[in-house]
């Protein structure tokens, strides 16, 4: 079985090989650059299939380096985990904003990041933890098909490219159709129980995921105070 290929940007070298070694110890294939536009070379040359994105970067900030990737077409699909020690609000909605799938802080737990790592690329992958049910779910007279089993969404026949946590969030509120899911519920059922996000970067997301869906985003509803719902979701039989 050919290994996962981990591409790690971090200018750290202590940290750099820490990251090497916790991922290699699980089996992936690990590149270590220190420089962001390296990085977007290597990308360009040998995709890999997820990025962990330092932010303060020597020659290139991090944030520019998720933005250019995610406007790239042949690179958009490749999830990034950006790790740093920029830990304020303001840093993790400016990541998840740009595309970013997940952001964790320095310090952290190994055992955290290789969780974060390995939930990011099920997700990716499009399997369906727990042996649920694949089947595909539609709604607005089939204006919305949200397939987990390809990890595909689309929006009036046209496939919409989401994050794998967009996506996720959309996967949740989908599975429970009309009923209220709590911002911690939404954040356990995409990134586990033991991760702690502050409820701005759960609206964040929505907002994003609202805007990738255009006429149809509203069906994403707000309870104040609560979480959110999706409406008027059927599901649709497998053939």
């Amino acid at each position: 079985m050919v290994a996962m290929k981990m591409l790690v940007v971090e200018d750290e070298l202590e940290i750099a090989e820490l990251l090497r070694f916790h991922l290699q110890r699980e089996g992936f294939d690990v590149r270590v650059t220190q420089s962001g536009r390296t990085a977007l070379t290597q990308v360009e040359t040998n995709p890999p299939d997820l990025i962990l994105l330092d932010l303060m970067l020597p020659d290139l900030d991090g944030l520019e380096v998720c933005r250019r990737l995610k406007r790239r077409n042949e690179s958009r699909q490749i999830p990034i985990l950006i790790v740093s020690a920029k830990g304020e609000e303001a840093d993790i909605v400016a990541g998840i904003e740009l595309g970013a799938d997940d952001y964790i802080t320095k310090p952290f737990s190994p055992r955290v990041l290789i969780a974060r790592v390995k939930n990011i690329l099920r997700r990716y992958a499009g399997e369906i933890a727990d042996g649920e049910d694949s089947t595909a779910m539609s709604a607005a007279d089939g204006a919305l098909v949200i397939d987990p089993d390809r990890h595909v969404v689309s929006v009036h026949g046209k496939r919409v490219e989401l994050t794998v946590t967009e996506f996720g969030i959309l996967e949740c509120l989908a599975k429970h159709p009309g009923f209220v899911r709590t911002r911690d519920q939404i954040i356990s059922s995409v990134h586990g129980h033991d991760t702690v996000l502050s409820s701005r970067t759960v609206d964040v997301h929505v907002t994003a995921l609202r805007r990738k869906l255009g006429d149809l985003g509203s069906m994403i509803q707000t309870v104040r105070g609560v979480g959110y719902r999706l409406t008027d979701l059927a599901l649709v039989p497998d053939e």
